[in-house]
């Protein structure tokens, strides 16, 4: 058996740094696979922990130089009486995957827990309690997003400290290099005055803090990489700036063992390069913070305490504390704070930040509520059913995490490049110092060196490691506010690429059950003509005693009207003709148009509106009301009003669209007229939609199968993208890449346009991060200084960093996406309007 948990990683900088931690974590035994994402600083780990503890995991990161983050928390339990009492709390709370170790007291009743941050206070309480004890509740603990949110500011604040520090030293050191070079008669002066071996004991004493103070963090990182035969972005920055410094150190100490014209210092480039390096990395926290809001604002959907009624008091707990069964009170206003049942009260509930449907739903007793949504004007009561881990609101989060973690396959080409460029711009900085010894003429020593670190710094590989997940992680949670849940990285990709969607019909493009879509009465000159409603009234009252399909949705129809229907009596059903009965005193006869003929009623008056039915491929029905023929009806599966758009936007996008169903021939084309449908697979058996998605694939397309139902689990599995209604059964959700929480199938056009631009950012990313190092290490290292154009250390750093802002920033635009196809706004309810049945 193996589990799977997530690590969250400090101190990571660059590709380099992921490859190492992976390579690290996958040669533990007992790891099945590890997979390490930059954007979110997480590693996701499967193991078997049968072979390897979490612990070890930990450890295996700290050895490659980098600090898993832990939490450590107290609880109050209640209950115990005996060490036995203590060995049964600690054997619970060890059992939950992440729990690093747990220790219980027995005379001051408390746990004290060290666990990933992944593990939630609501987890611990619930394995107590599930071992037979309660927790106290001494307030309620931090939430996930709290940690999350700290953590960042923790880092940012820091980085924000490093800056201002290496800063005050970085500035005065840069004008007192500088400002000579530019201004003859200040260097006159102030080597009349100071002198040059003191003026670089002065720059030395600036230089020291910022070098070992600040710029510890590359020391420390770059040599552990290094001593690990891993070097990373750290590593380049280490060898650079410690390069200038103990150059500079020696030509200060020791002035005369350099030859005539090389003895300058350069402690200005070390320190500069250093400030501007942290300057990068605080635009870049603060960058990707900005990249998770789309998850901070899921983290945020749920509220932290619950009303529950509890001994007929109503009492405020929090959320972690609710159980399944307790009943909440829910006010205008609140939000649910867990999935139920509305056992009493009527009210709208907004569930657009889950579903991305703007309109609110209706709810009254017996209706399901999901946790996160919004309660309207009324006051509910509900029944918690999931809680915790199990509501839909904790499992969306998880799938969305899940995608912004994985990593799509685009990533292998910058993973590939990664594991040898670094390695590679050692070894070019190693010829670049050789050959500017050779050619630099009398100054070769003081060229070499500030060409090498040129090449060193402006290489970090920062932006080649951010192109990808930064993308996926922006993309993936845009997606999420609109409704669309991606299951990984690589089906966000792969559904750009698709060729062909192909559509299940029933429950799909159609509303997944029969509903009265045809009435036509007889109106005759000759006759005094049939009233519509009351025509309605009386075939729906005769229905009434069926329990057939058709009969149901005639009584649906008039429920829906408001109708009030009468009883009926001498029911007698014809089989294979359709049925009568008496209803108010009148006979009502309804059934095929053979039944009609029977009855000897000529039915040539509807000839053009059964006609036109025939052609939509409905079977027209005939009613008859005291021995006259009455009215024509058809029941068929509507097509949903957004099926058309969603058709019309998939071609716009250069799709073509297949409809595969179980349905005739008849009815199948002629929804597929309807919807402007390419192409038609009907008659096809459950077990054959997967041998139809097979078929289009043949060819060489790409096809996503878009489903909802437990017989569309084969296609949806068999197709290079299954995407699933998320109204459907839970078969289909859980056998797809691609999730439609609103059960609206403008959601496929919205999820390929938005995988698209995210493809098209990642390669836009991609390219930067390639192109800027291809372009400018060349530069660095001097090919271009005989026509005067050089890029020396200071410059190399100002540009490293902007390389990976510009990538932070382009990934950034995706939460402006507009998807092509939305919604018309629809205004609720007015404040006190009933809620329809």
């Amino acid at each position: 058996m193996s589990t799977t948990i997530e690590l969250d990683i400090q101190g990571m900088t660059c590709a380099a740094c992921v490859g190492r931690v992976e390579r690290g974590l996958k040669k533990v035994e007992g790891v099945q696979d590890a997979s390490v994402n930059l954007a979110t600083e997480r590693a996701t780990v499967t193991y078997d922990p049968a072979q390897v503890a979490a612990p070890v995991l930990i450890q295996t990161v700290q050895d490659t130089g980098y600090e898993a983050r832990t939490t450590h928390t107290e609880l109050s339990v209640t209950g115990m009486t005996c060490a036995a009492c203590v060995g049964r709390v600690e054997r619970a709370l060890q059992k939950i995957d992440g729990v690093l170790d747990a220790s219980v007291n027995l005379a001051t009743e408390r746990a004290s827990v060290d666990a990933l941050s992944s593990v939630s206070p609501g987890q611990l309480k619930a394995a107590i309690r599930e071992a037979g004890y309660d927790v106290l509740d001494t307030g309620a603990g931090p939430s996930r997003v709290d940690v999350e949110r700290e953590a960042r500011e923790r880092d940012v604040r820091a980085l924000r400290r490093a800056v201002t520090v290496s800063a005050a030293f970085s500035v005065p050191l840069l004008l007192l290099a500088m400002l000579p070079m530019l201004w003859p008669a200040l260097e006159m002066w102030l080597m009349d005055t100071v002198g040059m071996r003191t003026l670089n004991v002065i720059m030395l004493l600036l230089a020291v803090p910022v070098q070992f103070g600040p710029g510890r963090r590359f020391l420390r990182s770059g040599w552990a990489a290094l001593r690990h035969r891993s070097p990373d972005m750290n590593s380049l920055v280490m060898i650079g700036t410690l390069a200038a410094f103990v150059y500079s150190l020696a030509v200060t100490v020791l002035p005369d063992l350099f030859p005539p014209g090389s003895a300058h210092v350069y402690f200005e480039a070390s320190a500069v390069v250093i400030t501007l390096i942290l300057l990068g990395k605080y635009f870049e926290a603060v960058a990707k913070g900005r990249t998770s809001e789309a998850m901070k604002t899921l983290l945020a959907l749920q509220p932290a305490t619950a009303t529950v009624i509890r001994n007929g008091a109503e009492v405020e707990v929090p959320v972690d504390d609710v159980l399944s069964g307790d009943l909440i009170r829910v006010r205008p206003g609140g939000k649910l704070p867990v999935d139920g049942e509305v056992m009493t009260g009527e009210s709208w509930v907004d569930e657009s930040m889950l579903t991305g449907e703007s309109v609110p739903v209706a709810k009254r007793a017996g209706a399901a509520v999901t946790g996160g949504t919004l309660n309207g004007t009324g006051t509910l009561t509900i029944r918690a059913t999931r809680v915790g881990n199990d509501t839909a609101l904790a499992q969306i989060i998880r799938l969305v995490e899940t995608a912004q973690g994985s990593k799509p396959p685009i990533q292998g080409l910058a993973d590939r490049v990664v594991a040898v460029f670094v390695p590679a711009v050692l070894v070019i900085a190693a010829l670049t110092f050789l050959t500017w010894l050779l050619i630099g003429g009398p100054g070769a020593l003081g060229q070499a060196l500030i060409h090498t670190v040129a090449v060193l710094i402006i290489a970090c590989p920062c932006a080649m490691g951010l192109a990808t997940p930064t993308s996926v992680m922006v993309g993936s949670g845009r997606a999420a506010g609109l409704g669309v849940l991606f299951r990984s990285g690589t089906a966000l990709e792969a559904l750009g690429r698709v060729d062909v969607v192909a559509l299940d019909k029933t429950g799909t493009l159609t509303v997944g059950h029969p509903e009265l879509t045809d009435l036509h009465v007889l109106n005759q000159n000759s006759q005094p003509g049939f009233e519509r409603s009351e025509v309605l009234r009386v075939i729906a009252g005769a229905e009434q005693a069926s329990e057939h399909p058709i009969a149901r949705a005639i009584v649906g129809a008039a429920a829906r009207e408001g109708l009030r229907l009468p009883d009926a009596t001498d029911f007698r059903a014809r089989p294979g003709l359709g049925l009568e009965a008496t209803v108010d005193g009148h006979r009502v006869q309804i059934g095929a148009d053979r039944y009609m003929t029977e009855l000897g009623l000529d039915i040539t008056p509807f000839t053009q509106q059964a006609g036109r039915l025939a052609d939509e491929g409905k079977s027209p029905l005939y009613a008859a009301i005291d021995g006259r023929l009455a009215a024509v009806i058809a029941v068929a599966d509507p097509v949903k009003p957004d099926s058309a758009d969603a058709v019309k936007a998939l071609h716009a996008l250069g799709l073509t669209v297949a409809m595969v169903t179980g349905d005739h021939e008849r009815t199948a084309h002629a929804v597929a007229r309807t919807l402007g449908i390419d192409t038609v697979h009907a008659g096809v058996l459950p077990s054959g939609k997967s041998d139809v998605v097979t078929t289009l694939q043949s060819g060489g397309q790409r096809v996503a199968f878009v489903g909802d139902g437990i017989n569309d689990a084969p296609a949806l599995a068999s197709a290079d993208v299954g995407v699933a209604i998320g109204t459907g059964t839970d078969v289909a959700v859980e056998t797809a890449d691609v999730i439609l929480m609103a059960g609206d199938l403008r959601g496929v056009p919205n999820a390929i346009a938005l995988s698209r631009a995210t493809l098209r950012n990642i390669r836009l990313n991609l390219f930067w991060a390639f192109a800027y190092n291809i372009i400018l290490i060349p530069v660095a290292a001097g090919v271009l200084s005989p026509v005067g154009v050089t890029l020396n250390p200071v410059l190399a750093a100002a540009a490293m960093g902007l390389s990976s802002v510009f990538v932070l920033g382009n990934a950034l635009r995706l939460r402006r996406f507009r998807p092509p196809v939305t919604a018309p706004a629809v205004q609720p309810p007015a404040v006190g309007q009933a809620v329809p049945a």
